[in-house]
């Protein structure tokens, strides 16, 4: 097949045969340098095709094109079940996954702007004293002289001369006796010294006290400058050049010119007072003494010792012990106790008493004083890391217009164009409210997806193949123009762009549309339609162009206030006076806002990116309330003065995408908790009651049924020092989990192993007749994800997928109500089929008299609230305000509301 590649296939890229997870030997071409998005109910193959094989296809071809040393480095990876790809480029994927959860590592640092910044700021930096905040300037010889000669021009009286002293600071703040060191002095010819402010006659009979610290001065000369002196400038002139050389040369850069405070007219041997002058070749203050190190980039790097706050090590904060809780003295023996712990129990226990604070030295800065004393315009590098970045974007292109030395102008300009360049795509992608001091575990899966995205941009390649993971995540829909003009920017350079998305905007922009389905899982993994908007919109096979024509569309409520009620997803209008309110909240850019949380309601929360809608709901409101229910729970608490209401609640529940496990051992059967049925039922027949078999012999986490090489978990953890850790299949069960003899106890024809490979939709029909089994998967299926393997390891899982089955699991129980069920995005991953459902399912929390309170952008969620709030108007310093709340209809009728005007768009169209 390589012969038949021509000309046009270059221009494509060819796929035949893929069968990756549960792709079902799909062949099909994509055009090479344009916009393509692939789309497709949640579990259709989408993320198969474009990771696990095209993306990774490219990855494993150019590890191929390494030579072997580089590739023992890397490992053999994987060749995707495919049979055939031509066409394909050098693939770089930009998906979901966090940026870093290391606290040294920040927006600054993974953007490399903060390496620009501190490049400008050793280049340009004006620096001063930390102690007296006097600017230092480091001075030649000559120049230094000529400053001591305009101060003698001042202070020589007609009759008194000016009178005082060269001295080379030798020893600062250290203990000895310093033999050597004064012998030394004596036989270069000095003789004199200043010990401790005491001049000492190195012929006399002295000695230096070893226990104690000194502070030792060599007398260079005794310069006494009469008027007369200063008429033949250059002899005084010619003597203090050598004598600051001299000087400098013995004190490494440094020189003290002490001058004499004392009533006769004679050079006295021992002044009644000396008054130093520090002068320095480096930096240091010649008021406060203090020398300052050289200033060079590592000097701003938290990172490096030179840089970092010595108290907190360059992290900004401090991990310690509460003295609200535990005195001063108890502290301290617990910290001991807590960093030199033998295991992680004694740890744990002790962690309950911690908490983490700014540092009290560096206040958050991570920096040491001497880098926080270098200025740009006023300020320090730690204050213009925390301008937002259309803020520090307006400091840098202001430096040339501010700067008055032409020479610092001419530096800036190529630190400015690299800093620039950063800043201009990442306000394309509309993170214009981040800081680079901003820790970058701190950011959502969507602003560290779209910071990989700017940075992409920034390198100017071309002929890539690009493939992103939901981009739009966290994107309010007003900003979806800017990303998906720089998603076309990335394709005028000359690359392809696939991107996985739900979001109709980015769907309608898209040059080809790849629809995967016809559903998920075992029922997905075909291309049921292919080509442009108006293809997909005529396929009656394509259940994306059926919603994007309008013949399908995701429940919603009618406009007008007698039918807001009226739809499917709202059986009914829920008549409750209780709320929740939080007063005068003020965490990091709230402005001291009161927010009231109505009860026994869908509630959503919504507003444009950075504008303070997670630090409201999870800062305060969530935490607030945990804390509250739990007196042990250690995570952040937002500031606000009273949350009232709580009497209300018997419980509340974060709902996030965190993920439900680490490890194979976790699964949906697991989780959910419908495995302890299954394992009852397996115990229950007739060859268990034979062979006195219970159901923890149908556990793979413990002793007895399970495989013991593996421990239960079907795979071997290879560790791979710096690579990270591989799974490999375990030879003796071959993946099973059990052991040979418990895999013979069936039922209905399939052992424990078999049912964990059935899907959810699979195992429903299988134990449709057993009550309790079915009612829990029934819950599964109910929020879209009948397509999972029961035994699924949690580890494979999407953030979604992790949290629509914690839905699930949820509403399993038997609840009472009075919960306040707290989510974040739950529509991640869901196209308009599987955001319907998820709405029913929330509706169904709402009906058993629980609170649903849900961050969301999706115009579909926000359109079945029984009650929005809209945050905003803008993100970071220009939000933190509430715009608008109430109904869909209040929303629309506010005029500041981003999320009314779309609403009303959504409406009309």
């Amino acid at each position: 097949m390589a012969g038949s590649f021509n000309g046009a296939m270059v221009d494509q890229i060819i796929v035949k045969g893929a069968r990756e997870n549960n792709l079902k030997d799909i062949s099909f071409s994509i055009p090479k340098n344009k916009f393509i998005v692939f789309t497709g109910v949640s579990g259709s193959g989408k993320s198969s095709m474009a990771f696990d094989t095209l993306f990774a296809e490219g990855q494993r071809r150019y590890v191929e094109s390494l030579s072997s040393y580089a590739r023992q480095f890397l490992g053999n990876m994987k060749r995707p079940d495919v049979d055939l790809i031509e066409g394909l480029s050098p693939s770089i994927a930009i998906n979901q996954k966090a940026i870093s959860h290391n606290p040294r590592s920040t927006v600054g640092t993974v953007t490399e702007i903060y390496d620009y910044l501190r490049l400008l700021f050793a280049r340009i930096g004006h620096p001063h004293c930390p102690n007296c905040g006097r600017e230092v300037i480091p001075q030649t010889s000559k120049q230094i002289v000529n400053q001591i000669l305009e101060r003698a021009v001042k202070e020589v009286g007609a009759v008194a001369p000016y009178r005082f002293f060269v001295f080379a600071p030798l020893i600062r703040d250290r203990a000895g006796d310093f033999r050597g060191l004064t012998e030394n002095i004596r036989r270069q010819g000095y003789k004199w010294l200043r010990v401790d402010n005491k001049l000492i006659d190195l012929y006399s009979d002295f000695g230096i006290v070893k226990t104690n610290k000194h502070n030792i001065d060599a007398v260079i000369d005794r310069v006494s400058l009469t008027k007369d002196n200063l008429k033949q400038r250059d002899n005084a002139y010619n003597r203090l050049i050598d004598d600051v050389e001299v000087a400098m040369k013995m004190s490494n850069g440094l020189v003290i010119i002490g001058e004499i405070d004392d009533p006769s007219f004679e050079f006295p041997d021992h002044p009644a007072n000396i008054f130093d002058t520090l002068y320095s070749e480096n930096y240091a203050c010649p008021v406060c003494n203090i020398s300052l190190p050289a200033i060079e980039p590592r000097l701003f790097s938290f990172n490096s010792p030179q840089g970092a706050c010595p108290e907190c090590k360059g992290l900004g904060t401090k991990f310690q012990v509460d003295r609200n809780q535990v005195p001063e003295w108890k502290a301290r023996y617990l910290e001991s106790r807590f960093f030199n712990a033998p295991n992680d129990s004694v740890r744990e226990e002790i962690e309950k008493l911690m908490i983490k604070e700014n540092c009290e030295v560096c206040h958050g800065s991570r920096l040491n004083p001497e880098a926080l004393s270098v200025h740009i315009t006023g300020k320090n590098i730690y204050e213009v890391s925390r301008l937002s970045i259309d803020h520090l974007n307006e400091w840098v292109q202001s430096l040339n217009q501010v700067l008055e030395s032409d020479k610092e102008k001419e530096i800036v300009v190529p630190i400015n164009k690299e800093i620039s360049a950063r800043l201009e795509f990442l306000l394309a992608v509309g993170l214009d409210y981040l800081t680079l001091e901003r820790e970058a575990g701190t950011l959502s899966s969507g602003e560290s997806q779209r910071i990989r995205l700017a940075s992409q941009i920034g390198t100017g390649l071309t002929g890539v193949l690009y493939i992103l993971d939901e981009p739009t995540i966290g994107l309010h829909s007003r900003d979806n123009d800017r990303l998906i003009a720089t998603l076309k920017k990335l394709k005028d350079l000359g690359n392809t762009v696939i991107v996985v998305e739900h979001d109709e905007d980015v769907i309608r922009n898209a040059d080809e549309i790849v629809d995967f389905g016809p559903l998920a899982g075992k029922n997905g993994g075909e291309i049921v339609a292919q080509g442009s908007l108006a293809d997909l919109k005529a396929d009656k096979n394509s259940l994306t162009g059926k919603y994007l024509s309008g013949k399908m569309q995701v429940s919603a409520p009618s406009l007008g206030s007698e039918l807001i009620y009226e739809s499917e997803s709202r059986p009914k209008k829920i008549v409750n006076d209780n709320k929740i309110t939080v007063e005068n909240c003020h965490q990091w850019n709230l402005k001291n806002i009161n927010v009231d949380f109505p009860l026994n309601k869908l509630i959503v929360v919504t507003g444009v990116s950075g504008s303070g809608k997670s630090t409201l709901i999870h800062d305060t409101l969530y935490a607030g309330v945990k804390k509250h229910f739990d007196e042990s729970y250690q995570g952040t608490i937002g500031q606000f003065d009273k949350l009232k209401g709580i009497d209300n609640l018997t419980e509340v529940l974060l709902v996030d995408q965190s993920p439900i496990g680490r490890t194979p051992r976790s699964n949906p059967a697991t989780y959910t908790k419908v495995f302890d049925n299954i394992r009852e039922l397996m115990a229950e027949t007739t060859e268990s009651a034979i062979r006195g078999y219970t159901n923890s012999r149908f556990s793979f986490n413990t002793k007895g049924g399970r495989c013991e090489v593996c421990q239960g978990q079907g795979q071997i953890k290879i560790e791979m020092q710096f690579l990270p850790d591989i799974y490999v299949t375990c030879d003796e069960c071959h993946g099973t989990r059990f052991k040979d003899e418990t895999l013979e106890v069936e039922y209905k024809g399939k052992n424990v192993a078999e049912i964990l490979k059935l899907t959810v939709d699979e195992a429903h029909e299988f134990f449709k007749n057993i009550t309790s089994i079915r009612k829990k998967l029934e819950t599964i299926q109910e929020v879209g994800l009948g397509y999972l393997e029961l035994g699924q390891p949690s580890n494979t899982l999407s953030g979604g997928e992790s949290q629509r089955l914690k839905i699930s699991r949820e509403l399993v129980k038997r609840s009472e109500g009075h919960t306040l069920y707290v989510l974040d995005e739950p529509t991640t991953g869901l196209h308009f089929y599987d955001v319907d459902k998820l709405i029913k399912v929330l509706r169904q929390l709402v009906d058993k008299g629980n609170t649903v309170v849900v961050i969301e952008h999706n115009l579909d969620v926000i359109k079945n609230a029984d009650w929005i709030i809209d945050m905003g108007p803008e993100g970071g310093e220009k939000g933190g305000f509430v715009v608008g709340t109430g109904t869909v209809e209040d929303i629309i009728k506010c005029p500041r509301s981003y999320t009314g005007q779309y609403l009303k768009k959504s409406f009309t169209s």
